[in-house]
């Protein structure tokens, strides 16, 4: 049995909740880059995307240099254990149409799990069909 801590992402992209809006941004601006999860002690508080920073920062004229990430952080919708088994977790990504979940560990962010990523790792772990 495949565990999520098997098919997840390591060392997702972090930033601590006292860095400002501006060092998100930075990394947003990379098109590889779609979410930054925001840490305090390692633990998860939440997660800032490009949509985040204009809704919280750019529309109400807010300065990104001076505008903490704990401020703007979005609570994350679902979180996922590191320990539950891939399958399931696929079940419920596909059940809450989640791409990307964080995964968690005692509340701490150990990594991220993408559907797709996913979805390719259980198919490789099916045993092949007999004739």
């Amino acid at each position: 049995m495949t565990l999520v801590r098997e098919a997840m992402v390591v060392e997702p992209r972090t930033l601590d909740a006292d860095a400002n809006a501006q060092e998100a941004g930075a990394l947003l601006a990379k098109p590889d880059v779609r979410a930054v999860f925001v840490c305090a002690d390692d633990r998860l508080v939440g997660v800032v995307t490009r949509k985040t920073l204009v809704r919280e920062v750019v529309a109400p004229g807010r300065d990104p240099r001076s505008t903490p990430l704990g401020e703007i952080a979005e609570k994350p919708h679902y979180t996922i254990d590191a320990e539950m088994p891939a399958d399931e977790a696929f079940r419920f990504m596909e059940e809450k149409d989640a791409e990307r979940v964080p995964v968690v560990e005692d509340g701490k962010l150990v990594g991220v799990l993408a559907r797709v990523v996913l979805q390719r790792r259980l198919a490789e772990d099916e045993p092949p069909e007999e004739d």
